[in-house]
């Protein structure tokens, strides 16, 4: 398995491991980076002309900026632990973000909008959680920033997949805008990160990313905070067997939507599944409490 260009290793810079620009990735629109800071340290920002979204993955944070205040209580210890706090700042936000636990993972995307919206503190017990497909292609999925939310073109979910079970599947794609007859929309064009967490170091998923006509076609083995881009085509995801795969999905782009078009090859699956998987959900709020 060749090393693909969609692939993105963690690396040290600046306060973050991993970051991807727009310019970086090629895109109109999606930035992305993840964080670690120790107790106390502080990540002192301005939007600028972007609207920002940030994801606790471990820990407690504070926050205070030009449009309010905030602080995460019963942090999840890490994205096994509990349902993600979610922070949505407009544009020209000041903010400084303080760690409140010995470590704070945090990951956060961003785009460029001309709208003020609302900033948002959403916590854990407020984001939907949804169980998605069936038998060994089985999922949770907590809406953090779903279609909907009161932002530009943002949207934000994380998604869950037990070990051996697929995810993202069957596979959709959302790289054409278009419409559907009765004038609404049928696939939405966005650019989109996957960001991986895996439950043991070694543990791992594959992910392809492939166009109809395969002028797009990689394989890719994600491990621990790896980053997949996916700027267009169809894109599922194995969760490797006994590893329970975390991912993180930022999108923007056309639309403040999800609407995506299925591979016609594989859309035949639908309505087949028998059953449910018994081991989802597998994190609830209820988590983030027993956590403190």
């Amino acid at each position: 398995m060749h090393d693909s260009p969609l692939l993105r290793k963690p690396s040290a810079g600046a306060g973050w491991y991993q970051r991807i620009t727009r310019e970086e990735a090629g895109w109109e629109f999606l930035n992305f980076e993840a964080r670690l800071l120790r107790r106390d340290e502080t990540w002192a920002g301005d939007t600028g002309e972007n609207e920002y979204a940030i994801v606790l993955l471990g820990g407690n944070f504070s926050v205070s900026s030009t449009h309010g205040t905030w602080r995460t209580e019963h942090g999840r210890k890490d994205v096994f632990s509990g349902i993600a706090h979610t922070l949505y700042l407009p544009r020209r936000t000041n903010f400084v973000l303080t760690a409140e636990s010995d470590t704070l993972d945090i990951a956060c995307g961003w785009c460029a909008t001309d709208q003020d919206r609302p900033a948002c503190f959403k916590r854990p017990e407020e984001a939907a959680i949804e169980l998605r497909g069936g038998d060994n292609a089985n999922r949770q999925i907590n809406s953090l920033l779903p279609p909907g939310f009161d932002c530009h073109r943002l949207v934000c979910v994380e998604v869950y997949t037990p070990s051996g079970n697929w995810s993202s599947f069957p596979a959709h794609k959302h790289d054409i805008r278009t419409i559907n007859p009765d004038g609404t929309l049928k696939e939405a064009r966005l650019e989109e990160t996957y960001f991986y967490k895996i439950d043991r170091p070694q543990g791992f998923a594959i992910q392809q990313v492939y166009t109809a006509d395969r002028s797009l076609d990689e394989i890719v083995r994600a491990h621990n905070n790896d980053v997949v881009m996916v700027p267009r085509g169809y894109h599922p995801v194995v969760a490797g067997h006994g590893y329970t795969v975390y991912y993180l999905n930022f999108l923007t782009g056309s639309d403040q939507s999800l609407a995506n078009t299925d591979d016609p090859d594989h859309a035949w699956i639908y309505g087949t599944w028998k059953g449910q998987d018994p081991r989802l959900p597998l994190v609830t709020a209820a988590m983030n409490r027993a956590e403190g």
